[in-house]
């Protein structure tokens, strides 16, 4: 399913961890037995802690009090799904293991153990890098950057896939931008049965958007001088005939 377009430039586990926290509307929790899905309803603190608001009859309250002392009691999920329509939309899943605790009115989840699942597989964050993460400056605005993208500027993706490795666009019947951080552009590639994604690392980070738009410049200038792929222009042959 991947392409051999080499993943560089790339947010670190901690840092994409937090990212998909921030952004991420809703959440499923589990705790005791009991299984709850809320859509707005955690805020997060600066080190990463989680606050849920839920109803009052929620037996979520009662798992947090019954918990033994010291020992995790709940496990958070969160979803990243990517703004765009594509197939398998999912890019990332978080979880959170650690302990619940009624809060002026509300419940305060303290993680002790923290997963992020990609495409990749399976990792560990640190605790402590974790805590003293910061999500990407970008986040807030990706949904709107990448819809934007996508329905306003084909001709800039297209422009953009002429980057991508002629391997990589073997049969592509679609490039569609799939994800954006400080560190770089991820397209995906879609094929008839199949699908792949290639990342394109700006020169520098892009702290903000007036930045991002520089560095999002910068590629397009890069591929200028690039030929159309070829696998694109038998596409649009084929769909011309």
């Amino acid at each position: 399913m991947g392409d051999t377009q080499d993943w560089t430039a790339a947010p670190g586990a901690a840092e994409r961890a937090r990212t998909v926290l921030s952004v991420a509307w809703s959440c499923a929790v589990t705790a005791d037995g009991v299984r709850e899905e809320y859509a707005g309803a955690h805020t997060v603190t600066d080190d990463g802690r989680v606050r849920l608001t839920v109803p009052d009859d929620s037996g979520l309250f009662a798992a947090s009090l019954c918990a033994p002392r010291q020992e995790p009691s709940a496990l958070l999920e969160f979803a990243d799904v990517a703004p765009v329509p594509v197939r398998n939309r999912v890019r990332a899943r978080l979880f959170l293991s650690g302990r619940l605790e009624p809060s002026e009115g509300a419940l305060l989840f303290r993680p002790t153990r923290v997963v992020l699942r990609q495409v990749s597989g399976p990792v560990v964050v640190d605790l402590d890098e974790f805590t003293a993460a910061r999500p990407d400056p970008l986040a807030e605005a990706e949904a709107r950057l990448l819809t934007h993208l996508a329905d306003a500027h084909p001709d800039a993706v297209e422009r953009l896939s002429r980057l991508v490795r002629p391997e990589s666009l073997h049969a592509a019947t679609r490039v569609v931008p799939l994800a954006v951080d400080r560190h770089g552009l991820t397209l995906r590639i879609e094929r008839t049965r199949a699908h792949g994604d290639v990342r394109l690392p700006f020169h520098a980070p892009a702290d903000d958007l007036p930045q991002l738009t520089e560095r999002v410049h910068a590629l397009l200038a890069q591929a200028a001088a690039a030929g159309c792929p070829r696998a694109l222009q038998r596409q649009r042959a084929d769909g011309d005939g």
